[in-house]
């Protein structure tokens, strides 16, 4: 199997050396950049498997390269931000971001993070090879599930809206996944973080939410329903 390689876009030079020497130790292949536009460019000579980008960056901040990134690739992002309250971690995660991870941050859990994102994605979950037990959908009884107009094949991982196909990135697709193996069920906050995003730990709700709301703007506003105080079940 390859050796599983990350960009990393991060300007203070400690950091980024620290990081990169980190995530080597770990088998990771990092390739390291200093800005956001020397970071687009790696992005499109290298196509890594994930990219590592800190929210502020010069050239290029990198919510912006966030988006570029999204408009050409679906690879999974992780934001880094200084701030948990930041406005640029929900910003960061409007412009397609799958994940974010706050500053400073242990070695250990960002290893964590990216492992749990690849494989949401399906890679191999990092150089280790191992793999986490019970975060995969159940398997549904029917390949393809119709909700309305809406049509998800599970095993194509295609969706169609009134007959046209609607682009989800990997990680809106398992979040839809959930939500149509459990219709009309309410899907807490908590589940869907654990089942989506792999956290075996309290995560930021944030992440849900946001995820929820680029769905619905894929899918329809009124598809997934808010249940205050409890979470989102999906209308039939």
């Amino acid at each position: 199997m390859a050796d599983t390689h990350v960009l990393f876009v991060e300007d203070d030079d400690v950091i980024r050396e620290a990081t990169q020497l980190a995530l080597e130790r770990d088998g990771f292949v990092v390739t390291a950049m200093p800005d956001g536009l020397a970071g687009l460019e790696a992005f499109r000579a290298d196509r890594p498997d994930i990219a590592l980008l800190d929210v502020m960056v010069p050239g290029l901040d990198g919510v912006s390269l966030c988006r570029r990134i999204r408009d050409e690739s679906t690879v999974p992002v992780i934001m880094l931000s200084a701030r948990a309250d930041s406005i640029d971690v929900v910003l960061g995660l409007e412009a397609g971001a799958d994940d974010y991870v706050t500053k400073p941050f242990d070695g250990a859990v960002l290893v964590a993070r990216i492992r749990a994102v690849l494989r949401r994605f399906g890679h191999a979950s990092g150089p280790d090879g191992s793999h986490a037990a019970g975060t995969e959908a159940a398997e549904p009884a029917e390949a393809v599930l119709r909700f309305g107009d809406l049509e998800v094949d599970t095993e194509g991982m295609e969706v169609r809206k009134g007959g046209r196909p609607v682009a989800l990135t990997p990680t809106e697709m398992r979040l839809l996944l959930e939500f149509s193996n459990s219709p009309g069920t309410v899907l807490s906050r908590d589940r869907l973080l654990e089942r989506v995003w792999d956290y075996g730990w309290g995560g930021d709700t944030r992440v849900v939410d946001v995820h929820v709301q680029r769905l619905r703007g894929k899918i329809g506003q009124d598809r997934i329903e808010t249940v205050r105080g409890f979470g989102y079940k999906l209308r039939g």
